[in-house]
């Protein structure tokens, strides 16, 4: 009996420490390149849990991972000639001209709003902006609009407002918010023409002459031109909740959202994140503010599983689908 306690004791211990540090030194210093990088590249992008990288892996290690993974650099300007903009039929119903699509997979919950009118598309802020920030829904509902999802990020507190932005802000052709004129933002927006205009560093002053009815700033630009910019690797950010928006070159806007940090939904790369928005044909995109925030609303109801225990998260402003 003392034999057999003593066995199944050590056999108790090897479970306990040996398999655990045995399957670490696998994870981090084995052949599993892609697990190790999608753990490095996941934990960095988040605030709280860096240690999962920072504990096994020296500061060069981690920074040689992000930059193997992330998008390449863009050096070619966008073709908005190319995007002609489709005749639209009037509409009889406010959803009418808009798609929802279940673009779930294996490992996440997803869902695609194609628009098929660009000039519905407006980029919308909390309506006490500078203050508190808003749920996507309630700028939806402040501005009487059928749809839309969360766009920029926020420079957060600790009772998480989202009333102060980050970065620019363009709505409704006003500038709402600028870090500096000084700057260069990667951004997203859609000039007077309904084009979607995207860049990864644009100094404030040409951004000015752009004629950009809406804009906010975030990134990366993940497609330009119909070539997608991650062209190895999973991105650089790793598995977490998406928000993208895109533009075909008949000049529909797509709007993605993908849940994740959830049992049923793990989350998504970029990568992801490209792959579908090129099946259905974008010719430029752009990744949003996603995490906690990536929340998606269509015809009064919201489409999505926000990851926030509290639900839909403050947000400073919406790109909004209006009537």
């Amino acid at each position: 009996m003392k034999k057999f306690l003593k066995i199944f004791g050590f056999f108790m211990l090897f479970q306990i420490i040996y398999i655990p540090l045995l399957t670490i030194g696998l994870v981090y210093y084995g052949p599993f390149t892609s697990t190790r990088e999608m753990i490095v590249t996941t934990a960095m992008t988040t605030m709280t849990h860096q240690y999962f990288a920072t504990w096994f892996l020296s500061d060069e290690q981690i920074q040689d991972i992000l930059k193997r993974n992330r998008p390449q650099e863009i050096i070619e300007d966008q073709e908005l000639d190319q995007i002609e903009i489709a005749e639209q039929e009037e509409n009889k119903n406010p959803t009418d001209g808009i798609e929802l699509i279940d673009v779930s997979s294996d490992t996440f919950n997803g869902y695609l709003l194609i628009v098929n009118d660009p000039s519905r598309v407006k980029l919308a802020t909390a309506p006490r902006l500078g203050v508190v920030g808003a749920t996507t829904s309630q700028i939806i509902e402040a501005n009487d609009a059928i749809g839309g999802i969360n766009a920029g990020g926020f420079q957060d507190d600790a009772l998480g407002t989202g009333g102060k932005p980050s970065g620019l802000i363009i709505s409704n052709g006003e500038i709402v918010s600028t870090d500096s004129e000084w700057a260069n933002y990667s951004f997203v927006g859609i000039d007077n023409d309904n084009k979607m205009v995207v860049s990864n560093s644009m100094n404030f002053s040409r951004i000015k002459n752009l004629n950009l009815h809406s804009a906010v700033s975030f990134g990366p630009v993940i497609i330009i031109n119909g070539q997608p910019t991650i062209r190895s690797g999973n991105g650089g950010w790793g598995i977490q909740p998406r928000t993208a928006i895109a533009q075909r070159k008949d000049g529909a806007i797509l709007m993605l959202v993908i849940d994740g940090r959830q049992a049923d939904s793990l989350g998504a790369t970029l990568k992801n994140v490209q792959d579908i928005l090129l099946q259905y044909d974008a010719y430029n995109a752009f990744n949003l503010d996603g995490g906690a925030s990536s929340t998606m609303v269509f015809d009064n109801k919201l489409v999505n599983k926000p990851s926030d225990i509290m639900g839909q998260r403050y947000v400073p402003c919406a790109f909004i689908i209006t009537k």
